[in-house]
């Protein structure tokens, strides 16, 4: 496979930029913004770069190269730790029953709440791969590369890690849920509050957003059918996540009402079965079935799909591999299978 996950850098602007005005929007992790996707480049290069493994709010940006064509045709984001400096805020669905003795009725209500429970967590995201390039197992290796990232530099991270997924939206690219929720204390479009926190931050939220809970009987029926329901495009990466470990526990978006995936990060199946191998060859073909396998710290990260053939702690891997990883017989590499 030629295809190569690798850290990104500024150089990669351009691209990412183009893969953004792609996204149709939704995307609050890679806004089509320019300035907004050059600042985010400079955090993930002073985070690539900082030496100390210790949590702090690092945001790690990757990118995913055809080498053989040497065209970026993916990327995807970690950050380390949410909800510093700003909060970061979910709506939780939670339920009260009430019971009456005079009409011998009890009722059940689901209610939202605003909170900041997930301060604190890992944040995968901002996962985007150009639509000629989703086949062949590439979305597998761009997503699961982040969680051998993690492995790797595993006490830079939280015990837990999250993975927004965009919510439902109608036919005109709106989301049925800011319609009926939160766009009423805004006064402004979903569009246009999506795009202002990409580029803005969240402050308004917190300024605006109304702090006591919302009964689901409520808001529009089209709202509150679209809660913790993933954007159509999203249904196969919300099971992806759920293989990978992840699993659904009532935290909703507070823009389009799309769920918040969550996962014990030791847990995760690709940092739980990560192996720590050492290069004893490298040949034409291993002879054995495909695994995922990357090297390098920090910003010399690299992680592909190769042919890995495990003897012990050492490993033999296929040679295209090992040239799309820079690999030499001796060097170190991190192992989980495909």
């Amino acid at each position: 496979m030629t295809h190569l996950v690798r850290a990104a850098s500024p150089a990669d602007l351009d691209a990412i930029y183009r893969m953004a005005k792609r996204t149709g929007g939704g995307f609050t992790n890679l806004p089509p913004d320019r300035a907004a996707l050059a600042a985010k480049l400079d955090l993930a290069a002073e985070a690539f770069a900082r030496e100390a493994d210790t949590p702090s709010d690092d945001r790690f940006v990757f990118v995913l190269e055809d080498t053989a064509r040497g065209t970026i045709v993916g990327t995807c984001q970690i950050f380390a730790r949410v909800g510093s400096p700003l909060p970061f805020y979910s709506y939780r669905l939670g339920a009260m029953t009430q019971h009456s003795k005079e009409l011998d009725r009890t009722f059940r209500a689901e209610l939202l709440t605003l909170c900041t429970d997930l301060d604190g967590t890992s944040e995968v995201g901002g996962l985007f791969l150009l639509p000629g390039e989703r086949a062949g197992g590439i979305g597998k290796l761009l997503a699961r590369s982040r969680y051998l990232f993690i492995a790797m530099h595993r006490a830079r991270f939280a015990d837990r890690t999250i993975a927004e997924l965009r919510g439902a939206h109608d036919e005109t690219g709106n989301s049925p849920f800011w319609d009926g929720v939160a766009g009423r204390f805004f006064g402004m479009s979903f569009r246009e509050a999506d795009e202002f926190n990409a580029v803005r931050g969240n402050q308004f939220i917190a300024d605006l957003m109304p702090k006591h809970p919302i009964y689901t009987a409520m808001i529009p029926e089209s709202a509150a059918a679209v809660i913790g329901v993933p954007h159509a495009s999203g249904r196969a990466a919300m099971r992806m996540l759920q293989n990978d470990g992840f699993a659904y526990d009532g935290y909703v978006d507070i823009f389009d009402g799309g769920p918040t995936m969550i996962a014990a990060t030791d847990r995760i199946i690709a940092v739980r079965d990560s192996r720590v191998r050492t290069v004893v060859a490298i040949e034409a073909h291993s002879g054995a079935g495909p695994s995922l396998v990357a090297t390098g710290r920090l910003a010399a990260f690299r992680a592909t799909c190769a042919q890995v053939a495990e003897v012990g702690k050492n490993v033999v891997i296929d040679q295209e591999a090992a040239r799309v990883l820079c690999l030499s017989v001796g060097d170190t590499v991190s192992v989980v299978d495909r």
